[in-house]
C-alpha cells in the first residue's frame, strides 16, 4: 500500500491539534496532495488561510515540501522519492479481511424477463462484490428471488386457461410474460379471473404437489434464462433463496415482536408503529397473508444468524427508500445492535431513450436483446479498426457487453440513466471500449518489446511530467478501491480506470517508449504496471480484458 497520503494525513492531523481530517486530496494543478483548511475556521476561530500558514510553519515531513495557498495545506512530494517509493510498494492489500458483506442485488422475478430496469441493480451489486472480495472481505451474494404472491396463483390460472405445453416448451420465457400480461389485462375485467388466481395461490400455500409442480417449472425456466445473462456479465451468485423460503420463518418473527411489545392490530391486520413520519409497517393482511417486510424481517435474521455479516446491503432502486427505513427500523426497535450493520444501496432508474420500462404493460426490452445488439455494433467496429484480429466473435462480446456495463457504472449510481448504444460503444470517450483499447494498446507494446516480467528500473528516468502522472494514478489505486467499497460506488473505480487511460495515452504520445537503454525500461515497466492495474480494475467492474482488439 502507497502510504504518502497516509504520512501527510497524520502529519497534518498532529500539528492541527487533533481536529477530523475528512479527506488528503490528490491535486493536480498546484500540488501533489492537498488539505482544505476551510472548515476549521469555526472551530479554531482563525482564518483559513491563516491556520494554513500557521500549519505550514510547523509540518515537517522528510521528501515533502508544505505551502500555504489561498486557505488550503498543500503538499509536493520530490518526484524521485515518489517514483521510487510508488515503485517499492507492493504485496497484498487487503484491509477488510476478516470481515463478511452479504450483497442482495439483482433480486429477479419469477416468471419476469430480465430486462433493462434490471441493469443496475445486477452490475453494482456484482461490481461491490468483486471490490469487496478484492479487498479481502468474505462476500455472499445473494440472489433474493421475487417468488411469493398471488401473481403466481395468477400465472398458473392463465397457464390453464390460455397456456399450451408445446409452446412453453418452444418459447419458454417468452410464453410466460405473454400469459402474465393477459393475466393482469383479463383479471383487471373479470373478477372470476382474479378469484380462480387466489385459489390457485393458496393451493401453492398449501403444497399442493400440481401447483407447486408447475410453480418450480416457472421458476426453473426464469432461471435458466437469468443465468445466462449473469455469465455474460460475469456475475455469480452465493444463494438463490428468495421470499418463499422465508414465508415459515415468518411466524418467529412475530413472535419477537410480540415479546417486545411492537405488534398490534389494526383492522384485522398485523402492523408496527413506527415513529416520526414514517407509516407503520404492516406484517400480516386481515386475511393472514404475510407482507414483503415480513419477510424481509426473517430473511435478515436468517442471514445475521447463518453469515454472522459485518454489513448486509441491498441494492435496490431508490424509490424503495421507505421501505428499507422501516425494516431496518423495526430491527432497531427490536433492540438488534446489528441494525446499523443494514444497508440500502439506492440507485436511479434506467430508460432507453427516455422510455420508462413496465413489465406489467407488456413494455419491456430484454436485457440480453441489449447486449445482442451491443455486441453486433461492436463486431462492426472491430471489423473496420482491426479487420485481421483473430478471434473477433469473442473480442466483440466482451466489448460490446461491457460498453453495456461500463456505461451503467460510470456514472455515480444515483443518477437516473438513459441509456444510449453509441455512446457506450464510443472507442475514444470515457468509456469500457476506451479503456480495453487502452489495456490492448499497453500489452501490445510490451509483445513487440517482449517485456513481460517486471523488473527493477531507474526511477529517475521517470520524473518528467506524462509519466509523473501516469505513477500519482497508479500509487493509490489501492485507496481508490477501497473508497468505492466504503461509498458503495463502483463508478470510483471507472472513473480511476478512465483518468489512467487518459493519463497514460498523454504519456504514450509524449514520451518514446521504445527508445533504447535504461529509458526503454522504464517506460516499459510502467507501461506493464499501467496494463496490469487496467485488467484489475476492469475486473473489479464485470469487464473483460482483451489482449488484443
Amino acid at each position: 500500500m502507497f502510504d504518502y497520503k497516509t504520512l501527510i494525513y497524520n502529519s497534518a492531523k498532529d500539528v492541527l491539534e487533533g481536529l477530523e481530517i475528512s479527506d488528503v486530496a490528490a491535486s493536480d494543478e498546484f500540488c501533489d496532495y492537498c488539505i482544505p483548511c476551510f472548515k476549521f475556521a469555526k472551530i479554531l476561530r482563525k482564518a483559513p488561510a491563516m491556520i494554513a500558514a500557521d500549519a505550514v510553519s510547523r509540518i515537517k515531513i522528510d521528501g515533502i515540501k508544505a505551502e500555504a495557498l489561498n486557505g488550503y495545506l498543500n503538499f509536493t512530494i520530490e518526484r524521485n522519492a515518489f517514483v521510487r517509493r510508488a515503485f517499492e510498494s507492493g504485496g497484498e492489500y487487503k484491509p477488510l479481511a476478516g470481515k463478511t458483506v452479504c450483497l442482495d442485488y439483482s433480486s429477479v422475478n419469477i416468471a419476469k424477463p430480465f430486462h433493462i430496469g434490471h441493469l443496475m441493480t445486477t452490475v453494482i451489486g456484482g461490481s461491490l462484490c468483486k471490490i469487496f472480495r478484492e479487498l479481502g472481505a468474505r462476500v455472499v451474494g445473494i440472489n433474493h428471488l421475487g417468488d411469493w404472491g398471488t401473481q403466481f396463483g395468477g400465472l398458473i390460472s392463465a397457464y390453464r386457461r390460455w397456456g399450451d405445453e408445446g409452446r412453453l416448451n418452444a418459447r419458454g420465457l417468452d410464453e410466460l410474460l405473454e400469459l402474465y400480461v393477459r393475466y393482469h389485462s383479463e383479471s383487471e375485467k373479470d373478477e372470476a379471473v382474479a378469484a380462480e388466481a387466489r385459489e390457485w395461490s393458496k393451493k401453492i400455500e398449501s403444497g399442493d404437489p400440481y401447483a407447486v409442480g408447475l410453480f418450480e417449472r416457472f421458476k426453473a425456466i426464469t432461471l435458466e434464462q437469468a443465468k445466462k445473462v449473469y455469465a455474460r456479465l460475469n456475475i455469480e451468485f452465493d444463494s438463490y433463496l428468495g421470499e418463499s423460503f422465508y414465508v415459515d420463518k415468518v411466524p418467529a418473527v412475530e413472535k419477537k415482536l410480540e415479546q417486545k411489545g411492537l405488534l398490534k392490530m389494526s383492522d384485522g391486520a398485523e402492523i408496527v408503529e413506527l415513529t416520526g413520519d414514517m407509516p407503520p409497517a404492516l406484517i400480516r393482511r386481515s386475511d393472514g397473508a404475510s407482507l414483503y417486510i415480513a419477510r424481509d424481517l426473517a430473511a435478515a435474521y436468517y442471514r445475521h444468524e447463518n453469515y454472522n455479516f459485518d454489513k448486509c446491503l441491498y441494492v435496490v432502486a431508490s424509490h424503495q427508500a421507505l421501505h428499507f427505513k422501516q425494516l431496518f427500523k423495526v430491527l432497531e426497535l427490536l433492540g438488534e445492535p446489528w441494525a446499523s450493520d443494514m444497508i440500502h444501496v439506492s440507485f436511479g432508474m434506467v430508460s432507453v431513450e427516455g422510455m420508462a420500462l413496465s413489465t406489467r404493460r407488456g413494455n419491456v426490452l430484454y436485457l440480453s436483446d441489449v447486449l445482442d445488439s451491443a455486441v453486433e455494433k461492436a463486431a462492426a467496429i472491430i471489423a473496420e479498426r482491426n479487420p485481421d484480429l483473430q478471434d473477433k466473435t469473442r473480442v466483440a462480446e466482451s466489448v460490446g457487453v461491457g460498453a453495456v456495463v461500463f456505461g451503467a457504472l460510470y456514472d455515480g449510481r444515483q443518477k437516473d440513466k438513459n441509456f444510449s448504444l453509441e455512446s457506450a460503444l464510443n472507442f475514444d470517450g470515457e468509456t469500457g471500449p476506451y479503456v480495453q483499447y487502452t489495456h490492448a494498446r499497453c500489452r501490445s507494446v510490451l509483445a513487440k518489446a517482449n517485456y513481460g516480467c517486471s523488473q527493477n528500473v531507474d526511477c529517475n528516468l521517470l520524473t518528467d511530467d506524462e509519466a509523473y502522472e501516469v505513477v500519482k494514478l497508479l500509487a493509490d489505486f489501492d485507496e481508490n478501491i477501497l473508497a468505492a467499497a466504503v461509498k458503495y460506488e463502483p463508478s470510483v473505480v471507472s472513473r480511476r480506470l478512465v483518468k489512467i487511460c487518459q493519463a497514460f495515452n498523454r504519456f504514450y504520445n509524449a514520451d518514446r517508449i521504445m527508445c533504447g537503454g535504461e529509458t526503454e525500461k522504464a517506460r516499459l515497466e510502467l507501461t506493464l504496471r499501467v496494463a496490469d492495474a487496467l485488467k484489475r480494475g476492469l475486473s473489479l467492474v464485470l469487464l473483460d480484458a482483451p489482449e488484443k482488439m
